[in-house]
């Protein structure tokens, strides 16, 4: 190996297990791995950006925003009024999920898609009486299985198409990825329909009142000499350690998430949330008196004693849901998105309770609820919050962050006119698109303007429906994948994939590439592992001398086909807390899944686009 070979190689591995060990994330690592390919010279300077105006990056962008509109406008919820049976059984409800999140998939954002269909999934889950993840994964793996029937359904096509354009083949159309990827798509779904949903392991998960029942809430009394009197909320909070102030009672005006730097007064009354073992220290540590108590005789007023017989007979003493719940104030379950700005930060970051005037009052991972540190906590995609606050707020702080609430919901049709033209300019750019009328990129970014200037999307939202993460992952890294190219590296893998794996045969190889890709996917990002595969399946072509089609439409199906880990794929993250799944739970769907998807597509591919 050259010189440059052996740089590229070394900075190439060490982005691979940067990318798989999930410390860092993928798009730093990306303009990490770019940087370290610039310094040392094997991406020119003058092509170091050059990623961010490839023509799959601005599609992926403007796609996303068309999605956004979509979303917003109602156009998706519609078509969910009118597929839903108002009286469906568990099998055809079902059905009738995982064949719209395919559907929708195919057109906009699969994160988006569950977005809107996890709430009513979890709202026929508990009218079924069933474990909300059995309809969960068969949800997300619906709707990842219609992400790769068009080349606008998920970024990895996107990838695939132009680096097919850059081979002088031209890109791939629109609904070239249609006839394999609808194969794949309609035995997947059949599978996971008629048995696969057996497969998925039962996680009970409670809804909202089950959710919090781990800590105790109790009204506590500052009296005359309490250590509480002129204390801070936040230093109140400090002292009681493992409880918090999730409200407070000032002459019979209950003030939901008050403010950390208002000050406790005599006669105030706190709402204090704390597990059992704790909550005697916390009442005795500030000499907190729990309302209704009789003042204690001199013989029980030993430090930690009062507050302990008061735990006991706590269930009496205190209304748990009247404490946190009333017309004004509600509790309401969301999980976060995997592009959440709140992903990677605290509670206390965010400024939960003063900024937003919202408490935390308990939160879930992987299945593991926790009431406790909940402030230090940093957060991560797929968690489950409970939050207590005004309506206003709790829907304010949904929409800001990129949360999605978990609750029953009614479907939502904000403006027929609204839906009807969102769709009508996703329609449009899709057919300019497929009939060669304009580039995608410009189709797609002429129907976003359209947007705007018809009022479908503020400018606002217009930027807040990008993830931006995978823009700067896929300019990042298309340079990189570049030299992949220029180099020889990807001619070597090809070789070595050819000679001493495939033994000379282009199946095997085939089979092999599209077995390593999905491989791969199940563990970095899609689009990473797309961009990282494609050099490698035009090489392994050419080295076969064979059309390097089926090849890249192999790198397609499996970069897009990630079942067996939670963070394989955004939409297996996004149902993690919510169905109470743990990392390993995945594979036992995920596995028959991936073997289904080989047996189905290298056949189609074959005979669609034969060697």
């Amino acid at each position: 190996m050259t010189q440059p070979q052996l740089l590229l190689a070394a900075i190439l591995l060490i982005t691979v297990v940067l990318f798989l060990w999930g410390r860092w994330r993928h798009d730093f690592v990306a303009m990490a791995a770019l940087v370290l390919c610039v310094i040392v010279g094997l991406v020119p300077e003058q092509q170091a950006f050059s990623g961010f105006a490839h023509p799959a990056v601005i599609t992926v962008a403007f796609v996303l925003i068309l999605s956004g509109v979509l979303q917003q406008t109602g156009a998706a919820d519609r078509l969910l009024q009118a597929v839903m049976p108002k009286e469906a059984g568990r099998l055809l409800s079902m059905a009738v999920l995982v064949i719209t999140a395919a559907v929708l998939s195919g057109f906009m954002n699969n994160v988006g898609a569950l977005a809107i269909l996890m709430p009513v999934a979890l709202q026929i889950a508990a009218r079924h009486q069933i474990p909300p993840g059995q309809l969960l994964m068969p949800l997300a793996f619906g709707s990842i299985l219609g992400g790769m029937t068009t080349m606008i359904g998920t970024p990895p096509n996107l990838i695939v198409a132009g680096f097919r354009a850059e081979t002088g083949a031209g890109s791939f159309a629109m609904f070239d990825f249609t006839p394999v990827g609808l194969a794949v798509m309609l035995a997947g779904v059949a599978f996971i329909i008629l048995f696969g949903w057996r497969l998925v392991p039962v996680r009970a998960r409670g809804d909202v009142e089950s959710f919090e029942t781990g800590a105790y809430l109790t009204e506590a009394r500052v009296d005359e000499g309490s250590k509480a009197v002129g204390m801070t909320l936040h230093q109140v909070e400090e002292a009681l350690e493992d409880a918090q102030v999730i409200g407070l009672i000032r002459n019979d005006a209950r003030i939901p998430a008050p403010h950390p730097r208002r000050k406790i007064r005599v006669g105030d009354i706190l709402v204090i949330e704390a597990e059992p073992e704790a909550l005697a220290g916390a009442l005795s540590g500030l000499e907190l008196k729990l309302t209704g108590d009789k003042k204690p005789k001199p013989e029980e007023a030993e430090p930690g004693k009062a507050s302990q017989e008061a735990t006991a007979d706590l269930g009496e003493e205190v209304d748990k849901l009247r404490a946190i719940k009333s017309d004004e104030v509600g509790l309401m379950e969301v999980t976060l998105l995997p592009h959440s700005r709140l992903v990677g930060h605290s509670i206390t970051d965010i400024r939960l309770r003063s900024r937003h005037r919202i408490n935390l009052l308990a939160l879930s991972r992987q299945g593991h609820r926790t009431q406790t540190r909940m402030r230090r906590m940093h957060l991560k995609a797929g968690d489950v919050m409970l939050l207590q606050g005004a309506h206003d707020d709790l829907m304010g702080f949904v929409s800001q962050y990129d949360a999605v609430p978990l609750a029953e919901r009614a479907i939502t049709l904000p403006h027929k006119r609204e839906a009807l033209m969102a769709a009508g300019l996703m329609a449009m750019a899709v057919g300019a698109a497929s009939f060669g009328l304009l580039p995608a990129a410009i189709a797609f970014v002429a129907a976003a303007l359209l947007a705007v200037l018809t009022g479908l999307i503020g400018p606002r939202r217009f930027y807040d429906a990008v993830d931006w993460p995978v823009i700067v992952l896929l300019g990042s890294l298309i340079p990189v994948a570049q030299a992949v190219g220029d180099t020889g590296i990807a001619e070597l893998l090809a070789t070595g994939l050819v000679d001493h794996v495939a033994q000379g045969h282009a199946i095997a190889a085939l089979v092999m590439l599209l077995i390593a890709t999905m491989t791969l996917s199940d563990f970095m990002n899609n689009a990473a592992t797309a961009a990282v595969m494609c050099p490698i399946a035009i090489s392994t072509a050419d080295t076969l001398a064979v059309n390097p089609d089926p090849m890249l439409m192999a790198v397609a199906i499996g970069a897009s086909c990630a079942f067996l880990t939670p963070i394989g794929h955004q939409n297996n993250t996004l149902i993690l807390g919510p169905g109470g799944f743990r990392f390993g739970d995945y594979w036992r769907l995920g596995l028959p899944m991936e073997i289904l998807v080989v047996c189905v597509s290298v056949p189609v591919l074959l005979w669609v686009w034969p060697l």
